[in-house]
């Protein structure tokens, strides 16, 4: 291909790149603070010690699924929710708010009942003792103790991101960040209070950062109601949204065929990806709590390609549901590329950086140097899950939630979990050979994500 084919094919021109980057930068910086926030949360807890670190990190792995089945849960509705939105179907949008605030409620109800009655067997499954000290049953108290205050917080949560994502999708992308901004200076400024017992604030350690990141939840999902219901102008979909409660048959039965896979897939991932977690426990609490370190680190700058694939997602699916389907197919190449081109920046930097963040925390060297050594891991694979997340978000803007339910967690669980519990288990390899062999899987990803592209069984109009 000559340089001129492959700028025309791949590079965009200025206004391109203003209308992705007004979408993207307030997602990129509304998910940079609340990480940043994360991050100095971690390291407050883990100024109290490996076990009080390590069940926090534990539970937050269990939360985790929770929030993807969530994400899923709303992004059922929001593969259609973008595209009435670009028909300028208000109804319809409305429609898929619905669907994303019972499918949230319902996810949330059972999570809460679920971790009530057995959260105490969902911590153990991380926890082996392999030094012999019973510092896994006081990882495991501290678990407990952070998780009971926790599930206060889902239902502002789940109520929160029904909201926030039809927001994003009329192409407000600075609300929510505002929302955000105010929660988690809020959840920071608790956590330093509560935590540690600053003034006349009592030192509740573990108890107090659940419950900074519980009031901060309710602070973030107040802000985003009360401005989606003070200006209705901008959200039609709120006219007459809770005048009745129905969806009609047809738009549910349309949302649950393509957006059930796309559920079912985030909640599987997530369990894909909070199994091979525990295949790594099997080595021992210390690499639970290097994981710990290095995850919240890496997610910091993991963001970019995370925000970048959400927006193809938007611009594609708004394409599509005007029927412009080749400016679909234009823009896509063009977002692929750059998210790509990003990430290869950020990955660089997070490798010459990446090894100063452990020396933070309040524990053993060897804890240090296992989280150093996994994010230099991560930056090197980096690239590649940018490319592979961008495929993923490309394939679902044009409904094709069974191939991604394919493409994501079904790859996860006979590939990558598979691998991870091998390694793990059955060989003497290093956990940090171990991780990066897990982690390289994301190759074969990269392969698929690209033929499935190219093929173009995306370019689909739904709506």
């Amino acid at each position: 291909m000559k340089l001129a084919e492959f700028k025309e094919k791949y590079i965009g021109d200025r206004a391109f790149y203003k209308r992705y980057l007004y979408l993207a930068l307030p997602m990129i910086v509304q998910n940079a603070i609340t990480n940043l926030v994360s991050f100095l949360d971690n390291i407050m807890v883990g100024q109290l010690g490996t076990e009080q670190m390590s069940g926090v990190a534990i539970v937050n792995q269990l939360i985790f699924v929770y929030n993807l089945a969530i994400f899923g849960a709303v992004s059922a509705a929001s593969i259609f929710g973008a595209q009435y939105y670009g028909k300028r179907n208000h109804k319809g949008h409305m429609y898929s708010f619905r669907f994303k605030l019972y499918a949230a409620l319902l996810v949330t109800g059972l999570t809460i009942l679920l971790f009530l009655t057995c959260g105490d067997n969902l911590i153990s499954l991380y926890l082996t003792d392999t030094a012999g000290d019973g510092a896994t049953d006081v990882a495991l108290g501290y678990g407990l103790q952070y998780l009971g205050i926790m599930v206060v917080g889902l239902v502002p949560f789940a109520v929160n991101q029904a909201y926030a994502t039809n927001i994003k999708e009329t192409g407000q992308t600075m609300v929510p960040m505002v929302a955000s901004f105010v929660a988690v200076g809020s959840n920071a400024l608790l956590d330093y209070l509560l935590i540690f017992g600053i003034g006349p604030f009592p030192e509740l350690g573990v108890a107090g950062a659940a419950l900074a990141t519980v009031i901060a939840r309710y602070i973030e999902a107040f802000i985003i109601i009360v401005w989606a219901h003070s200006h209705t102008g901008q959200n039609l979909y709120l006219k007459g949204a809770y005048t009745g409660f129905g969806i009609p048959g047809e738009e549910l039965k349309a949302i649950i065929v393509k957006g059930f896979p796309l559920m079912l897939n985030e909640v599987l991932w997530a369990a894909g990806m909070t199994a091979v977690t525990q295949c790594y426990s099997v080595r021992g609490l210390e690499v639970v709590a290097g994981l710990n370190i290095a995850t919240t680190i890496t997610n910091l700058f993991n963001i970019i390609y995370l925000q970048l694939g959400s927006c193809i997602s938007i611009v594609v699916g708004q394409y599509l549901g005007a029927g412009e389907l080749e400016e679909a197919k234009d823009a896509d190449n063009k977002m692929i590329v750059f998210s790509v081109f990003c990430c290869v920046i950020v990955a660089g930097l997070m490798l010459v950086v990446g090894g100063f963040f452990p020396q933070i925390y309040n524990t053993t060297e060897e804890i240090k140097a296992l989280a150093t050594s996994f994010i230099a891991v991560s930056a090197m694979i980096m690239p590649f899950c940018s490319f592979s997340h961008a495929s993923y978000f490309t394939l679902r803007s044009g409904g094709k939630t069974m191939v991604t339910f394919l493409f994501d967690s079904v790859f996860t669980w006979i590939v990558v979990v598979p691998a991870a519990f091998v390694l793990a288990r059955f060989t003497g390899l290093g956990i940090v050979s171990v991780y990066f062999l897990v982690q390289a899987t994301e190759l074969i990803k990269v392969a698929i994500g690209y033929r499935m592209v190219r093929s173009n069984v995306w370019l689909v109009q739904m709506v």
